[in-house]
């Protein structure tokens, strides 16, 4: 049955890899479950409602990527835009957070409407085929950025602005290990390299005491009740124009990242055919229903995973891949205590490597075409730049049809690019105001 559903022999794929995908993709991307508590604490939220609220709706938006839209994509609560709810809406404007969910669940149902309605779809279709290279390359650089950074290879430098870190630090030394042997493992073309770097990159942190064991094994579930549906009794204080604004800030971000991430996904994995990405419309929706549920259920934003990539590079082609993700994250919520071994220095190397995999697409770029090759190229760069998928996009979507236009070839750009390259500039100018 799992067979003819998924079409695994099609897909060249099977149970095995399928489950080994997921489970690549469950841990290097575990990291959220942590994380998200620790941000969103910030803004007076309860940690362990958090976790719950983060580890569930990340197993019920993946698991419906799965069953419905059949990609391997994993779908959880976003880095970025969890620290724009903590510390811009609730700490910079002074709102509640139960105000600042409330502004989530409203971009949700805008989320849910345009995804409906096919307007998201569309709006994918009509970026150009070197631009969608241009978004899987420049996530490439900043998932690599993201692994090296957290892993303590390169760090800020008051001088240069960015060098590299204190490589004689112990952890540094294991991420560098790490990376060493992934990068072998994926060299000498060994199954399932990405893992195995990650469960011996564990060991050896494990082995030498630099990532401490569990306390425990199991650990009881935190409650949800601090946070459940609080976005609902937020609503009656949304009219202001900071809230506007931040609903559209919330409905902006989440849209880009989504459709970067699942376009730059997508185009690693050879999914686009004809420039688009077939059933776009249910991979949507997945995340949809995660942005929705999530703010119901008490957490910021959710995005399609760029580390859904390490996944994909383990061999996962089928939504069986995030059934067995989605699974996960369940089991997570009761087995969190193990969860602690799953360090930034374990998962940087599947980054880097993923990373390096990732930029491939930019040799498809047509760099003799100027306006193309400068849009591209500022959507590569603006990404790490920024620490930001979606800045880096703006970036690109602005200049695109502005060089386009001057060098008289504004009939080859699709109205909708006119469009969001407008919306991007108001965009900018909001976030620099907040």
């Amino acid at each position: 049955m799992i067979e003819k559903y998924f079409d695994l022999s099609g897909n060249h794929t099977s149970v095995r890899t399928e489950f080994f995908a997921g489970l690549t993709t469950f841990v290097s991307m575990a990291y959220i479950l942590f994380v998200n508590p620790s941000v969103l604490a910030a803004a007076g939220m309860d940690k362990g409602a958090v976790f719950t609220a983060t580890g569930l709706i990340a197993a019920i938006a993946t698991i419906f990527m799965g069953v419905v839209a059949k990609y391997p994509f994993a779908i959880a609560p976003g880095l970025g835009i969890n620290a724009f709810f903590a510390y811009t809406v609730v700490l910079g404007m002074g709102v509640r957070w139960q105000t600042a969910l409330a502004a989530v669940f409203v971009s949700g149902i805008i989320f849910w409407l345009l995804t409906v309605f096919k307007i998201r779809e569309i709006i994918i279709n009509a970026i150009p085929a070197d631009l969608k290279s241009a978004i899987a390359g420049g996530i490439g650089l900043f998932i690599a950025f993201l692994g090296l950074s957290d892993g303590g290879v390169v760090a800020a430098n008051k001088s240069t602005i960015i060098g590299f870190g204190d490589w004689t630090q112990p952890t540094t030394m294991l991420t560098l290990f790490g990376i060493l042997l992934t990068f072998a493992l994926f060299a000498r073309k060994v199954p399932g390299a990405i893992f195995i770097g990650l469960v011996l990159t564990a060991v050896a942190g494990l082995v030498t005491g630099l990532i401490h064991g569990p306390n425990s094994v199991i650990s009881a579930v935190p409650s949800l009740a601090p946070t459940f549906g609080q976005a609902i009794w937020g609503i009656k204080d949304l009219g202001s124009l900071q809230m506007v604004v931040a609903i559209l800030t919330f409905l902006l971000v989440a849209f880009f990242d989504t459709a970067g991430s699942l376009v730059g996904l997508a185009r690693t994995a050879g999914f686009l055919k004809n420039n688009e990405l077939p059933n776009a419309g249910k991979a949507l929706m997945a995340d949809s229903v995660g942005m929705l549920g999530g703010a119901l259920l008490g957490t910021s934003p959710t995005t399609a995973y760029i580390e859904s990539s390490t996944g994909i590079m383990v061999g996962g082609r089928t939504g069986l891949t995030s059934v067995f993700t989605g699974i996960l994250f369940l089991l997570s919520l009761a087995f969190s205590p193990l969860l602690a071994v799953v360090t930034s220095q374990v998962t940087a190397p599947a980054l880097v490597v993923v990373g390096v995999l990732m930029a491939s697409s930019l040799g498809s770029i047509d760099w003799s075409d100027f306006p193309i090759a400068a849009a591209a190229f500022l959507t590569i760069l603006g990404m790490p730049l920024s620490y930001s998928i979606s800045d880096g996009i703006a970036l690109g979507f602005i200049v695109y049809p502005f060089l386009m236009l001057v060098s008289g070839r504004g009939k080859q750009v699709h109205p909708i690019m006119y469009a969001l390259g407008i919306i991007f500039v108001f965009f900018m100018i909001i976030l620099q105001i907040n």
